[in-house]
């Protein structure tokens, strides 16, 4: 399985199980965390949902090495495992225990509180790969770190620090990798023992008047994705991955 889940004291930690590659999301990963949040959703057992990595990353983003090798059709993809983190209406605790480049740093702007290991690092790689940013961030992060500071994240492909994180409002705390998991059943418990239907509601409260926003920015972004993908920038940039070296951008647009 592509995800491990754990439920207990109504509090179900949803864990990235491809530690060997560094948790990077392919196809079938995609659908398994969308399956887990949907099902989370309904299930009234579970009142608060924890997201995390098993091993030393969190998430390495996309699974380059997995571009281009035949696959069945998925049966949610990035659009539909998007859309059920933006529609789950129950609190969603981000734990990120490790590295988070792409989708696994932009998963910040989705969750509700976001906790950091102090070792962890975020990257926004988009730019890099001759792409564009992605899960709602060019909506998300200028709300969170303001304009200039999500600006330079998402434009420069550069690495933010644990601290960093922190310190612009992408993560609400950094603690120690050991203390991480610890820290954030506590905050989950919190949550876990007051009331769901008030818990909810101000949560939908909260979100609503930015929800459509946040959903016709991912959809813009999907579609420059797409628009993107395969293009001349794109393509050097993952052979250069494969071939472990260095793309050359010159010439391209």
């Amino acid at each position: 399985m592509t995800i491990k889940t754990n439920l207990k004291d109504s509090i179900l930690t949803v864990t990235l199980n491809r530690p060997d590659s560094l948790n990077a999301f392919n196809p079938q990963l995609m659908d398994d965390l969308t399956d887990a949040f949907l099902d989370a959703a309904t299930n009234s057992e579970v009142k608060v949902l924890i997201l995390t990595g098993e091993g030393r990353a969190f998430s390495a983003g996309a699974d380059l090495a997995a571009m281009g090798r035949p696959s069945d059709p998925p049966k949610h993809g990035l659009a539909g495992m998007l859309d059920a983190i933006v529609d789950f209406p129950k609190p969603f605790l981000l734990a990120v225990n490790g590295i988070g480049v792409g989708i696994g740093a932009t998963l910040c702007g989705l969750a509700d509180l976001t906790y950091i290991a102090e070792t962890a690092r975020l990257r926004c790689p988009f730019s890099a790969l001759g792409l564009t940013a992605e899960a709602g961030s060019t909506h998300s992060f200028p709300q969170l770190m303001g304009r200039q500071k999500a600006n330079w994240f998402l434009l420069s492909a550069e690495w933010m620090t644990a601290a960093e994180c922190v310190q612009s409002g992408l993560a609400l705390e950094m603690l120690p990798g050991d203390e991480l998991l610890i820290r954030v059943n506590e905050q989950a418990a919190k949550l876990a023992a007051l009331p769901s239907s008030s818990v909810m509601k101000t949560k939908a409260l909260m979100t609503g008047p930015h929800k459509e926003q946040l959903k016709a920015h991912i959809i813009k972004e999907n579609e420059g994705l797409a628009e993107l993908t395969g293009a001349p920038a794109n393509r050097e940039a993952i052979t250069a991955f494969l071939e472990k070296r260095e793309p050359n951008f010159a010439g391209m647009e």
